[in-house]
């Protein structure tokens, strides 16, 4: 009978530690990120590096909608209801939800929007 109040101790133990050091990691990451302050323009295009993509301004793409109209498959990224208060012509709209169920479940609808031509530059906006 002691070993299992031994166990029960230990297990009981465990999950109040586990549950202080889950209940810890938000309030950390949240002064870590305010300490940090909010992402530079410096950040945004070491992220686009090292993902492989390649950062275009609003003339830049106003010059490639011009010459090649049809071409470039754009993308907002917003809420639905912001994309039907205004946005480019002939964009598409696929919100991002930020969390990792949203992106789970909605990856097969965006390879779909995406389409088969994998040549066909993306702007996501």
């Amino acid at each position: 009978m002691r070993r299992r109040y031994l166990l029960g101790r230990i297990i009981t133990t465990g999950a109040a530690l586990a549950i202080a050091l889950l209940m810890a990691v938000p309030f950390r990451t949240q002064a870590a990120h305010a300490s940090a302050g909010a992402p530079t323009m410096e950040d945004v295009r070491a992220e686009a590096f090292r993902g492989g993509y390649r950062l275009i301004d609003l003339g830049e793409l106003r010059g490639r909608l011009e010459r090649e109209p049809g071409r470039l498959l754009l993308v907002d990224t917003r809420q639905d209801w912001e994309h039907r208060t205004g946005h480019i012509p002939d964009s598409i709209n696929f919100s991002f939800e930020p969390t990792r169920w949203s992106r789970l479940k909605n990856r097969w609808a965006l390879a779909r929007a995406l389409g088969a031509d994998k040549s066909r530059p993306i702007v996501f906006y």
